[in-house]
């Protein structure tokens, strides 16, 4: 069924509210102020403002800052006249609310104090940068007992420290999670005794975005009980946050759930000052990056350089005559840190023992995984790592085969046979889909009825696409669980390090699903829910649901820090949940990761890896949230706007997700007409969800290809960077680092675009003009087929009709000058109609995207030539246009047929005599 609107058609999320809401107050308040005294105006803009802010009471009573004590005082303000005062100061209040700069000065803490200048105070007395944060207090107070709280907690906060906070009290325990999905700033949760349930405050203006807050309900629960089942409502939603529980239950009658699903739990006897001090030590702990701490301290030392690295302390830079602009370019602390010492408070990458063991053990629990290692060269080798450690040869792996190239190269070094993986096309766009999950189930139950169910070891997926398409990861893992309980599975995050700072995303990642899936299936619950779907199966009807006594949960996510977070090039992670890591792969993944380690890792970028956990803890939440919001505004703006979308289109969720795969009825994220659509229920529930931030536009009716927009509109006149085009289409991608400004910036060049086109249209002469349709019609109607996966030529299959290939033996016969010959695209067809089988020798990859067309031991097939016959991208791995294709000789396949049925005869002899 089609899902319900829910979200008003003005605002994509409350923050745009908010600020939206803080900006009509202050442009209000300042034509109060130039209003005649007594005026008919004057009250009319009274009337507004009074109005606004009781508006704004409904928002700000989730927050420290503005804070419902402001907005009183300024409703007091405006009762005594005091216009020009309340302009003032409603400005200076939006002025730091919208640019942040009221987390940089702890001059208004106290909230309910009136006429504080809000003074641009960025460090404390001894020259330390102040870091603000909000702590939330859960309890049902009166507003005398509020009051005393706020007076207690300032007085113990010192003024030289480096942490100060505000206090947010919610008297329910559903206005504490609005108060979560509101406000970033909360860093830490003090759950006071039991709350009532329902919430006294909820206003029309703020529910249409806390839909699936009001969706719960723990309304039977007892209010005793709420206290502790808030607190893992609190990590599900925002699991970086400490968790804190003032109670009077004596530790004999507190269940062993509540003690560990709180970082300490104090009773209301004991000193305010412990539970203040707990709180900035949890907020320390987190702040601390312990191998970029290192790194500076070993910066600042003195040292003699009698070991590699010239360039260390900058002592071949700054002294040369000839490349010591380099030195000034970078800076000195650049070079200061540059070493290939592991001593001094370093460490060593690839045997951890301090400083970075630490790291790696922090972003592990920052990111959800039982073991987080650093990648110093990008997430091409964190997969090929991976690969290697988990799988050997003649192994059966399935695989998208739109995966990235890294994945490709990872099963010829492994000597792996892949089962390749077809997504669904998107032949209007000239792009590929996801892999449907009943087609890797299909590959699947064929090959456990050729008996090679035993030799499949992982289902290897990218998620999310190049293009934004994300997986029912939960979904996938069970029903492939369901046939085969080990298996591996490696899911490619390599574009979605940053989903799991925000819940729709986080329930989409490979480390989340796993801890779920890990708890799920040890429970007695789930015990009772097989038991009865085994019972109700219908004859030769596949379980969807794995055996409790079987299953064990392994996932791999591969993730590229430095594409969508704060890293330097290639930084990226391999994050693990693996119940049989120590058992079964920790002595072959570390053989892998020193495999494909450097012992020379780059330590500028380790330390940005360190830096970037410690961002995504405190602020992740808010950063992704932005950028969300930000792709929102700019695919309604292009939408909407009668220039803009004369030329561009933005693709939505239906463009992208075949109807079958959206059980929500979800088909776009926004439309003029209805505003906005939640996405909640379509990416809890459906099988394929489209990444908003990966804004893909539209351009045919430009009568300009992709790649030719790219660089002479988007690059050559607006210096504008993007990764990736196809025949029509440009993909845009919003991330945390993206701006208000950059996005109008960009919407600004494509309004300039859009003049330009509409002059060189109506200059066109009556010829010209007719090659120009011709060239809107081929990019708009006529789009080349997508080629599927063929199949491996018979003398590369690992078992004859089972699927399988052997890439690897196909990779290195290739090694062999004599054993390959060119033919010209041009010469493939004819030559393939003459009964001749063509077979690749070579990986041959459009870049970007970076997946391959044809990869060795593949047959070519007809769709194949027509699709790179049409291809656009300048750029092709494995082809030479001077030389052709480079193919396997007719004699060498058929010398390699003979030698694969000996190979093949000779196994099942084995197989027998055993």
């Amino acid at each position: 069924m089609p899902e319900k609107k829910t979200i008003t058609s003005n605002h994509y999320n409350v923050a745009q509210l908010r600020v939206e809401t803080w900006n009509n107050l202050k442009n209000r308040s300042t034509k109060l102020q130039t209003s005649t005294r007594g005026s008919t105006e004057e009250k009319e803009v009274k009337k507004e403002v009074r109005e606004i802010l009781k508006e704004l009471e409904s928002i700000e009573c989730y927050f420290a800052f503005p804070g419902v004590s402001r907005l009183r005082a300024l409703n007091e303000m405006l009762d005594r006249k005091e216009h020009a005062a309340i302009s003032h100061r409603i400005a200076d209040i939006t002025k730091h609310l919208v640019s942040g700069k009221y987390r940089n000065t702890s001059d208004f803490y106290e909230e309910d104090e009136q006429g504080v200048d809000l003074s641009e105070n960025m460090e404390s007395a001894d020259g330390v940068r102040k870091n603000y944060f909000e702590v939330l207090f859960v309890e049902d107070i009166s507003q005398q007992e509020e009051h005393k709280l706020r007076r207690d907690l300032k007085d113990l906060q010192v003024s030289g420290e480096q942490f100060y906070y505000g206090i947010v009290v919610q008297r329910s325990f559903e206005d504490a999670l609005i108060a979560l999905r509101f406000n970033p700033n909360i860093q830490a949760v003090v759950i006071r005794y039991a709350p009532p349930y329902r919430s006294k405050k909820i206003s029309p203006l703020i529910k249409p975005f806390i839909q699936n807050i009001l969706k719960m309900d723990y309304s039977a629960t007892p209010q005793a009980e709420l206290g502790p089942v808030l607190g893992p409502l609190v990590k599900k939603f925002r699991p970086e946050l400490d968790t804190y529980y003032v109670t009077d239950t004596s530790l004999a009658n507190l269940k062993d759930s509540t003690l560990k699903s709180f970082r300490r739990i104090f009773y209301r006897a004991e000193d305010l000052q412990e539970l203040h001090l707990t709180i900035l030590r949890g907020i320390s702990e987190r702040y601390e990056t312990p191998f970029f701490s290192a790194l500076k301290e070993y910066s600042k030392k003195p040292t003699g350089i009698f070991h590699a690295m010239p360039i260390s302390r900058g002592n071949s830079v700054f002294k040369s005559r000839w490349i010591n602009d380099f030195g000034s370019f970078y800076g000195r602390n650049m070079f200061l840190a540059e070493t290939s010492s592991t001593t001094g408070g370093l460490d060593s990458l690839l045997q951890p023992t301090g400083s970075l063991k630490k790291a790696q053990k922090m972003a592990s629990n920052a990111y959800g995984s039982q073991h987080t290692f650093f990648v110093t060269n990008g997430t091409s080798t964190a997969n090929k790592i991976v690969v290697q450690a988990l799988v050997k040869p003649g192994d059966v792996i399935l695989i998208d085969r739109d995966c990235h190239k890294s994945h490709h190269y990872g099963l010829v070094l492994a000597g792996a046979y892949p089962v390749y993986l077809d997504s669904y096309p998107i032949e209007k766009y000239s792009m590929y889909g996801a892999v449907p999950l009943e087609q890797i189930k299909e590959k699947l139950l064929q090959l456990k009825k050729a008996g090679r169910l035993d030799l499949v070891k992982m289902l290897l997926l990218t998620n999310c696409t190049f293009d934004g398409l994300v997986y029912n990861v939960e979904r996938v893992m069970q029903e492939i669980l369901a046939i085969k309980p080990d298996m591996i599975f490696l899911w490619d995050e390599a574009w979605f390090a940053f989903a799991g700072f925000t819940y729709n995303y986080k329930q989409r990642t490979g480390m989340f699903v796993a801890k779920k899936l890990c708890d799920k299936y040890k429970s007695d619950s789930y015990r009772e829910e097989y038991e009865a779907h085994i019972k109700n199966l219908k004859k030769d009807e596949v379980s969807k649901l794995p055996n409790p006594d079987e299953v064990r949960i392994r996932v791999y996510s591969t993730q590229s820090t430095h594409k969508t977070l704060s890293s330097f090039r290639q930084g990226s992670m391999i994050h693990i949940w693996d119940e049989d890591f120590r058992r079964k792969s920790e002595n072959t993944f570390m053989e892998a990761y020193m495999t494909h380690t450097s012992t020379s890792p780059n330590y500028q970028m380790l330390a940005s890896l360190d830096v970037g956990r410690r961002q995504v803890q405190f602020e992740g939440y808010e950063l992704v949230e932005k950028s969300v919001e930000l792709a929102m505004v700019l695919r309604a703006k292009i939408n909407d706007h009668p220039k803009l979308n004369k030329y561009f289109d933005v693709l939505t969720i239906s463009d992208f997700i075949p109807e079958a795969y959206r059980e929500s009825g979800l088909s776009e994220y926004y439309n003029k007409k209805n505003g906005w659509n939640s996405m909640d229920n379509a990416w809890e529930n459906d099988e394929f969800v489209l990444d908003p931030t990966k804004i893909t536009l539209h351009i045919g009716n430009t009568g300009v290809d992709g790649d030719t927009f790219k660089n002479k509109y988007l690059m050559d006149k607006f210096n504008i960077q993007i990764n990736k085009t196809s025949r029509n289409t440009v993909l845009f991608m919003t991330n945390i680092g993206t701006t208000r400004g950059s996005v109008t910036y960009l919407t600004n060049a494509l309004l300039k675009i859009a003049d330009e086109l509409d002059r060189e249209f109506s200059s066109l002469s009556e010829k010209e003009s007719k090659i120009r349709q011709e060239r809107i019609q081929s990019l708009t109607k006529d789009y080349p087929p997508l080629p599927d996966f063929s199949y491996f030529h018979h003398s590369f299959q690992a078992v004859p009709g089972v699927p399988g290939g052997n890439i690897r033996e196909a990779f290195f016969l290739a090694y062999n000058e004599e054993n390959y010959e060119y033919i010209a695209i041009k010469d493939c067809l004819p030559v393939m109609k003459n009964d001749r089988t063509l077979v690749a020798s070579t990986f041959i990859i459009p870049y970007p995207p970076g997946f391959p067309v044809l990869v060795p031991g593949q047959v070519v097939s007809e769709e194949i030539i027509q699709f790179l016959t049409a291809l656009d991208v300048s750029e092709i791995h494995g082809y030479r246009a001077d030389l052709g294709l480079r193919i396997f000789k007719e004699g060498v396949l058929n010398r390699q047929k003979t030698a694969t049925s000996m190979g093949a005869m000779s196994g099942n002899t084995k197989k027998l005599i055993k």
